[in-house]
């Protein structure tokens, strides 16, 4: 079984968002939501907030379906960070001059399964 959640437009760069999701990828969920409560990144707390959404889905979906939801066994199997639309503002600076200042935003995107379990022959 598999569900997924996404977050767009969170005010944060990508880059920052990348790092985060990085540490999480792969990951049991129950651990990877301990790891980003923890992390000092302030791009964790977006990417905390997606992860619980993303297993509360997954127990909404089991629900409808009928299935026995264990939160112990669900595996982060993809995480990903997608640029959104950049805010260009301006920096006023000496001799009238302006500088552009890119204020960038993220699409984040998680998806939870259950590890499929594999036939012994």
């Amino acid at each position: 079984m598999e569900a997924k959640a996404s977050a767009r437009y969170i005010r944060v760069t990508p880059m920052k968002a990348r790092r985060v999701v990085n540490l999480i990828r792969g990951q049991q969920a129950n651990e990877a939501l301990a790891i980003l409560k923890f992390a000092p990144q302030a791009a964790s707390e977006p990417v905390f907030k997606v992860l619980e959404s993303a297993v509360a889905n997954a127990r909404q979906k089991a629900d409808r379906e009928g299935l026995a939801f264990k939160p112990e066994d669900l595996v982060v199997s993809a995480a990903f960070v997608d640029e959104g639309p950049t805010m260009k503002r301006f920096q006023p600076r000496a001799q009238g001059r302006a500088f552009r200042i890119n204020k960038r935003t993220s699409h984040v995107t998680v998806v939870v399964a259950t590890p499929e379990k594999e036939e012994v022959r």
